[in-house]
């Protein structure tokens, strides 16, 4: 199967929430691991109603961790540029300005089973964040060919879920989604490996 897929179904993923760019991956969490990577974050705020990936990010970049309690709905804003949103599901959605990452797991309004997309505005970044996910090179010709120049991770769409999500797209856009909140996801500093880290108000 054709990479050309892939583009076809960022360009329609990108038309719905009105994004200048997207860039597929192959989860939101590494959607928004390429983000945080790529802005040089420091830091991230997690709320504490938030999926599990997301706080051992920190650990993964060796960043530190500020935790906080927000109820939030369809989205998050882990710095004040990166966002997860890997619930938002809306038409013209995209923020300027931002990174914002959203997931096609299986529980997710466009449910490919896994799969991830990057919505920026920024070209140059972009062109960077492709190349990050595709192991530091461009998808149209082999790595062989070409002569790596940045660190690149192994976060790729493969084509098989690209076309699946064009195959799904036109219904999912037809489709209120059912809305998700900060009260869909557990407190996860009741977990033993964040407790020590939960401050209350």
């Amino acid at each position: 199967m054709s990479f050309d897929v892939i583009k076809q179904f960022e360009d329609k993923i990108a038309e719905f929430f009105n994004s200048p760019y997207a860039i597929s991956v192959d989860s939101c969490t590494h959607g928004v691991e390429l983000c945080l990577r790529y802005t040089n974050a420091k830091q991230i705020n997690v709320p504490y109603h938030t999926y599990l990936s997301i706080p051992f990010l920190a650990e993964k970049l060796q960043i530190s961790r500020a935790w906080r309690y927000e109820q939030w709905a369809d989205y998050y804003y882990l710095t004040d540029r990166v966002i997860d949103a890997a619930v938002h599901w809306q038409r013209d959605g995209y923020i300027p300005g931002t990174f914002m990452s959203i997931s096609f797991q299986y529980r997710k309004h466009l449910n490919l089973c896994r799969g991830g997309m990057i919505l920026t505005d920024d070209k140059d970044a972009a062109v960077s964040l492709k190349k990050m996910s595709y192991d530091g090179r461009t998808p149209d010709r082999s790595w062989r060919e070409q002569n790596i120049d940045m660190v690149g991770y192994h976060y790729y769409m493969t084509p098989e879920t690209a076309q699946l999500g064009l195959d799904k797209l036109p219904e999912a856009i037809a489709t209120p989604p059912n809305r998700l909140t900060y009260q869909d996801y557990l407190d996860l500093t009741d977990n033993e490996i964040f407790r020590k880290e939960r401050i209350k108000q």
